[in-house]
């Protein structure tokens, strides 16, 4: 008796969940991927390097980090390959967290200059 008749299954069926089990991503897009890190990395200390203040400095350095994470998270955590219902599992609450507070950062502005105006500006 052989080994596919054993377990029940034909080759064909054997070789699909081989297939879906040992997928290989080229190492190609791994190194383009490490390089493309590595060159945000070099845009990110630029800033500081070239001397960039206030909020083009801020927006640039959280555009290269949010980059680089977006990166990570889709090459080297296989999120890229996922179904669409688990990567909206996975980064739908981040998104939901800093939609939140950026609600909350204008709130507390609000509150504060409602203080001030009604308190004044001594504690």
């Amino acid at each position: 008796m052989s080994e596919t008749t054993a377990h029940g299954q034909s080759p064909h069926t054997q070789a699909l969940h081989a297939q879906d089990h040992g997928q290989q991503h080229p190492i190609r897009l791994y190194l383009f991927v490490w390089g493309l890190l590595f060159v945000l990395s070099a845009f990110s200390y630029m800033v500081d390097y070239l001397g960039i203040h206030g909020y083009l400095r801020w927006t640039l350095i959280l555009l290269f980090m949010m980059l680089k994470a977006g990166l990570i998270v889709a090459i080297f955590m296989h999120m890229a390959w996922e179904r669409l219902a688990l990567v909206y599992a996975i980064l739908l609450p981040p998104v939901l967290v800093l939609v939140f507070v950026a609600l909350m950062v204008s709130e507390a502005d609000y509150t504060i200059f409602t203080r001030l105006a009604f308190f004044g500006a001594t504690p």
